[in-house]
């Protein structure tokens, strides 16, 4: 059994958790681990029914897509006239781990290795470094104090090895690193070197609760990977937000005449986010430069509408499911596209694929009562578009003859969208577009 691909872009997983035990018979498609990504967390089926002979990844582990995690037997009794074949695989992953013991060493007398002299506080850990650091006892604060060698200043296993090397050769704080022979000299008395920093740490970081008022939690996972992905973006992209106000009347009238047909005919809810999707995908046709992304200063133009959809979680955190090809979807399609990505999402059963090539995104912000809000842009996308709640409001209704005042359904929509590509001009358009494509609903449309 090898680590399956997860997706286009997903080139290794982190194994979080062994569903199974050695011994234990699988059914085919049958769950045996947890495996989490950049983008989601997953279970992994089994590819044949057997026995798990072997487990050859540990939990933590970063593994590469295609490589062999686990041994599954598939004929108990002709496993008993080949047993020399079996252990092979076992070979390969116990060699592919033995370099582990050779850098422990190799780092405090050959590569130089030197803390940080600032702590780089907020940087996003993998699930394997943040493993090794409770494995080794390294408290957040010598973390932050690592330099990280892996894209973006990120900390890469390698990087935990040399440190840990350093630290049992009495290497301990960022004032030690900056003055070369120090580690020498701490050789004689690392365990009174070493314990004094991390005890003073410890200290330091619950005394902001003074009072005992205040609660401290670590971050899950995905809002670690949510927060570096919002500061990436921000970083990146120059975020400018339009905003236009949409006459809604039309469209709350066709849904309240069609919803319970709908729900006898689908046992289906439809609510309002197909018909947004929809309309952003008419808009996009009229404006494809919104359809696009950024690579250094090319710009390419996706030919696939795919709309990603943010969905809030039971635990507080955001996860975007996309719906590939929306433009080939009728309402009753795009109507089931959402409520199944939606549940799904909330029921942790999206895929990687699920959450993949988005070119555009959306985000109803009016489901939690907000009137407009000024989105993030999801990287490598150019354009968001914030959904307001849907309100009763007195406005001007232009007749054949005249003005009139009436009540009306109204709606904000937000467009954040990258300045660097997308100027101001189509920016406007787009949202304007799409709220025209609102407010022309057809009435008698069927289901």
């Amino acid at each position: 059994m090898v680590m399956p691909k997860m997706g286009e872009s997903i080139m290794e997983g982190t194994v979080l958790n062994w569903l199974k035990k050695v011994g234990d018979k699988i059914g085919q498609d049958e769950a045996v681990l947890e495996v989490a990504t950049d983008k989601v967390d997953t279970e992994v089926p089994a590819t044949h029914a057997g026995v798990l002979k072997e487990i050859l990844v540990k939990e933590g582990d970063v593994v590469p897509v295609g490589a062999p995690i686990a041994i599954i037997e598939t004929d108990v009794n002709a496993a008993a006239s080949a047993p020399a074949a079996a252990p092979a695989p076992v070979v390969t992953a116990t060699v592919a781990a033995a370099p582990v013991s050779t850098p422990v060493v190799a780092p405090v007398s050959n590569n130089g290795f030197a803390m940080l002299a600032q702590p780089v506080p907020g940087r996003f850990y993998s699930p394997l470094v943040m493993n090794m650091a409770k494995e080794e006892g390294v408290s957040m604060a010598e973390l932050e104090l690592i330099p990280g060698t892996g894209a973006e200043g990120r900390v890469t296993k390698k990087d935990m090895l040399a440190f840990v090397a350093y630290k049992n050769a009495g290497g301990t704080s960022a004032s030690v690193a900056v003055s070369a022979p120090a580690p020498v000299a701490a050789v004689s008395a690392p365990a009174e070197v070493l314990v004094k920093p991390v005890v003073e740490t410890s200290i330091a970081k619950p005394a902001v609760s003074v009072s005992g008022g205040h609660e401290i939690i670590e971050m899950d996972r995905m809002r670690k990977m949510i927060a570096q992905r919002m500061v990436d973006s921000k970083r990146i992209a120059p975020h400018v937000t339009s905003f236009v106000e949409a006459d809604m009347t039309k469209v709350v009238s066709w849904r309240n005449k069609v919803k319970k047909e709908f729900q006898n005919r689908e046992n289906e809810s439809i609510t309002f986010t197909p018909i947004f999707i929809e309309a952003v995908v008419k808009a996009i046709k009229d404006y494809p430069m919104i359809n696009v992304s950024v690579d250094g200063d090319k710009i390419i133009i996706k030919k696939n509408i795919n709309i990603g959809m943010a969905v809030a979680l039971p635990s507080g955190n955001l996860i975007v499911p996309v719906i590939k090809n929306a433009d080939q979807y009728n309402i009753v399609g795009l109507t089931k596209k959402v409520n199944d990505l939606a549940k799904r999402a909330r029921e942790n059963k999206l895929t990687p694929d699920d959450l993949g090539d988005g070119t555009f995104t959306i985000s109803n912000v009016g489901s939690f009562g907000n009137v407009m809000g000024t989105p993030i842009i999801m990287q490598p996308q150019v354009g968001i578009l914030a959904l307001g709640a849907i309100q009763k409001k007195v406005a001007v209704i232009e007749t054949e003859q005249g003005d009139m005042i009436g009540i009306r359904q109204m709606m904000f929509l937000s467009h954040s969208y990258d300045h660097r590509v997308v100027d101001g001009a189509l920016g406007g358009m787009f949202v304007r577009r799409v709220a025209d494509y609102l407010e022309g609903f057809d009435v008698t449309r069927k289901i």
